[in-house]
C-alpha cells in the first residue's frame, strides 16, 4: 500500500500522521497513512525523571483507529529510497511508500568510558523502569546511599533535584535527608547549554538541595560499586546514572544524505531530506532551521511536537499536488524542574528569566501533565487538535471573544 509512511510513534512521529489526516481530510482525499513503531506506546520521554516511570506511557492505537492511520509494529532493516521501500524485521510485508517521514528520535550518545554499560540512564521507558526497579531493591537496605549523575545539563539537573524525593518515597525522609547526591561534568559550568541568565537560579537550587557539584571533571571507569576521576578520586556510589547528551537514531545511517555531527539528517525549509524529493525528516532525527536568524531546532520534545505537524502538513499536500510551507518555530522556551525548589522558566534564545519557584514549576506541570500529551476522544475531537500551529501557541482571544 503506497501513501505516507512514518517511521517512528514518537511525538514527531504521532504528530506527523495526525496532521497529514486532518489535511487530506480537509481536501477530500483518503490518504494512505502508516505509522510504524517498535512498540505501541507513545513514552512521555520528558518525565522518565519523575517516579513511577510506568506511568509515563501512552497507547498510540486508540489515538490512531479513530483516524484511519494504519499502526504496524515492528523494527526498520532498510530503507530504499530509490524504490520507495522499508523492510521490517517481523516478517511484516515490505512498506511501499509515495512519501516517507523519518520520525525515528534519538537515543543516548555512548560514553566512552569503561564500564559505561553497569551505568543507568532515564532514556528510554525500559531504562527508566530498570533504574526504578533499581531504587526499590537497594534504598530500604541503606541508610546513607550514594548516586552519582554524570552530566550536569538539563537531564542531569532534573534528576538530581528529583532524586531525594525519590529516595524518600520507596525509603524514609531520614535516608533521603542523609543521602549523598552528587552531579558530575567536564564543563566548568552548570548547564552550558542552558545559558547564563538562569544559572544563579539553578546553582541557588542546587545548594538549598545540598547537592554536591563537581565541574571540570572527567570520568575515567565506572563499575558495579562506583566510579573513578580522571584525578584519581574514587567515588562509590550505589547507582551511577549517565546523563550526558543524545545523538539521531542511528536507523538515519540508512539514509544517503548530509547530517550533523549529532546524525541528524539536514532538511531543507520544508523538511525535505537533502536529495530527496520524496523523503522528511522530523524531530531528533532532523537537523531544521527553526527562525530566520539560523537557530537550529533542539533535541527536545518542545520542537518534535511542532516540526511534526509541519512534517505532516508537508507530505501530505506534496502527495496531494498543493504546496508546502516553511517549517518556522519562533517561540521557544526553557522550563528546568528543580524539584522542591520550583523551576526556573525563561523564554527566547538568550533565556531571559520570566518566572521562578512555584509560578515556574506549575507551568512546568502542565507541560508535563497536560501540553506534551496527545488528544483523547473520537475522530473530530483528535482532528480538532491536529492544527499546523497547536492551541496552547495560539495567542487568547480577545476579551469577550
Amino acid at each position: 500500500m503506497s501513501g505516507i509512511l512514518i517511521l517512528g510513534g514518537g511525538f514527531a512521529g504521532l504528530w506527523t500522521a495526525l496532521v497529514a489526516r486532518r489535511e487530506a481530510e480537509e481536501h477530500g482525499e483518503d490518504l494512505a497513512i502508516t505509522l510504524v513503531s517498535k512498540d505501541d506506546q507513545l513514552t512521555m520521554r520528558p518525565r522518565l525523571y519523575e517516579p513511577e516511570p510506568e506511568r509515563f506511557r501512552v497507547p498510540l492505537k486508540p489515538i490512531l483507529d479513530p483516524v484511519d492511520i494504519r499502526f504496524v509494529e515492528g523494527t526498520v532493516t532498510s530503507i530504499d529510497t530509490e524504490a520507495g521501500r522499508v523492510e521490517l524485521a517481523n516478517g511484516e510485508a515490505d512498506l511501499d511508500y509515495d512519501r516517507l517521514v523519518l520520525a525515528m528520535g534519538s537515543v543516548l550518545a555512548p560514553l566512552p568510558v569503561p564500564g559505561a554499560n553497569l551505568a543507568f540512564d532515564l532514556d528510554s521507558w525500559d531504562t527508566a523502569m530498570v533504574f526504578d526497579r533499581h531504587l526499590k531493591t537497594v534504598l530500604p537496605k541503606l541508610e546513607k546511599p550514594v548516586f552519582a549523575i554524570i552530566g550536569a545539563g538539563f537531564t542531569g539537573i532534573e534528576i538530581a533535584m528529583e532524586m531525594r524525593a525519590r529516595i524518600e518515597a520507596v525509603s524514609s525522609a531520614a535516608t533521603a535527608q542523609a543521602a549523598r547526591i552528587i552531579l558530575l561534568d567536564r564543563a566548568e559550568l552548570v548547564g552550558p547549554e542552558l545559558g547564563d541568565n538562569p544559572r544563579p537560579v539553578i546553582e541557588a537550587a542546587l545548594a538549598s538541595a545540598d547537592i554536591e557539584v563537581k565541574l571540570g571533571v572527567s570520568v575515567t571507569s565506572i563499575d558495579s560499586d562506583g566510579l573513578t576521576l580522571g584525578d584519581g578520586e574514587r567515588i562509590d556510589a550505589n547507582a551511577v546514572i549517565v546523563t550526558s547528551g543524545v545523538k539521531a537514531n542511528p536507523l538515519t545511517e540508512m539514509i544517503d544524505a548530509p547530517r550533523d555531527v549529532q546524525g541528524r539528517l539536514i532538511v531543507g525549509p520544508d523538511l525535505r531530506v537533502a536529495g530527496h524529493e520524496n523523503v522528511y525528516a522530523t524531530g531528533d532525527v532532523a537537523h531544521a532551521e527553526v527562525d530566520d536568524d539560523g537557530h537550529v531546532a533542539m533535541m527536545s520534545c518542545q520542537h518534535a511536537m511542532t516540526m511534526g505537524r509541519f512534517a505532516g502538513y508537508n507530505a501530505a499536500r506534496g502527495l496531494l499536488g498543493l504546496d508546502g510551507t516553511t517549517y518556522r518555530q519562533e517561540r521557544y522556551v526553557t522550563c528546568l524542574d528543580l524539584g522542591s525548589a520550583g523551576a526556573v522558566y525563561s523564554t527566547g534564545w538568550d533565556r531571559v528569566v520570566e518566572k521562578t519557584g512555584t509560578e515556574a514549576k506549575a507551568a512546568k506541570q502542565r507541560i508535563n501533565g497536560e501540553i506534551i500529551y496527545p488528544p483523547t476522544g473520537d475522530r473530530a475531537e483528535i482532528l480538532a487538535a491536529a492544527t499546523l500551529v497547536p492551541g496552547y501557541l495560539r495567542p487568547p482571544p480577545p476579551d469577550g471573544g
